[in-house]
């Protein structure tokens, strides 16, 4: 019979890593797996349209003018005889190209502002940081759309420029809270005391430590870039070339009075359903996470 000798400490189980313990809550978050699943689907729909497997002829006349739901054209077609169908899924495209490519710049560049900030807090560099903050968060986003569009003469990435240069506060704030309270934590003042140089404190030894805020930033992120395209397309500031969920229900309101709804009923649906399924990944992510519940 072994006995733990006295004096002598007792024997511990290893500790599942951080990520490992997120990875496993995920997995038996049923509402999160259901949303990745959508997302999943609608990645797919999304490449498929970019690599031009499908949705390749959204701007060809298929049909007649208000064509009914057959198998042809699945959606029916819309005022001069475009497959609705065909420019829905396009459209998806258009979604994750705006939503990545805002969501990626923008919380990349409120990490990086937000990194600085936290890390010379209290100096003049956080005070300019906290400064531009505040001055972009008090103008309001659609007049900043339509000044940089303006600026850029039409350009067709004036409306990126515009969310990335106002979504990134958010982010920004979150990860300078973060530094703030990691910068007094050992691994870092052991690295200041060997000399390792600021930027290197912050980019090796800091910035990871806030992944778990990223990941979920760049889901929120994504969906409120969907999301202001779709309003901005409908306003006439957002994609000049191609098609999108706004332009569509843009498109639909030329088309109420003759009683045809299939516009605006596919883009809505396509968005809700695309907006829902990311907020369900966004809250298993949020959730899984968290510090605090890790451990």
């Amino acid at each position: 019979m072994n006995a733990a000798q006295p004096g002598l400490p007792a024997a511990t189980a290893p500790r599942a890593s951080l990520w490992r313990t997120a990875l496993y809550k995920l997995r038996r978050d049923r509402a999160g797996l259901l949303g990745l699943a959508v997302v999943v689907l609608y990645l797919v729909a999304a490449v498929g349209a970019w690599c031009g497997w499908w949705a390749g002829d959204w701007a060809l006349i298929t049909g007649t003018k208000w064509g009914p739901v057959s198998a042809q054209h699945w959606f029916g077609t819309n005022i001069i005889g475009q497959d609705i169908f065909q420019r829905a899924i396009y459209s998806t495209g258009t979604a994750f190209q705006v939503g990545l490519v805002v969501a990626v710049l923008a919380v990349g560049m409120g990490a990086v502002i937000g990194a600085v900030g936290g890390f010379f807090a209290a100096t003049w560099i956080d005070e300019i940081v906290l400064w531009l903050m505040g001055v972009l968060d008090a103008i309001p986003f659609y007049l900043m759309v339509a000044a940089i569009a303006f600026a850029l003469a039409d350009n067709p990435y004036a409306m990126h420029v515009a969310m990335v240069s106002t979504f990134w506060t958010t982010t920004g704030r979150l990860v300078r809270g973060e530094v703030i309270k990691l910068r007094g934590l050992e691994f870092v003042e052991a690295a200041r005391a060997i000399g390792v140089p600021p930027v290197a404190i912050i980019f090796r030894h800091i910035l990871p430590n806030t992944f778990h805020i990223l990941l979920v930033q760049l889901t929120l992120c994504f969906v409120d870039a969907i999301k202001a395209e779709v309003v901005l397309s409908f306003l006439g500031l957002g994609v000049k070339d191609g098609m999108s969920w706004g332009l569509m229900i843009s498109e639909s309101t030329l088309e109420f009075l003759a009683g045809h709804f299939n516009n605006l009923i596919v883009a809505s649906a396509l968005l809700f359903g695309l907006v829902f399924a990311f907020n369900m990944l966004a809250d298993a992510l949020q959730d899984a996470l968290d510090p605090k519940q890790v451990a």
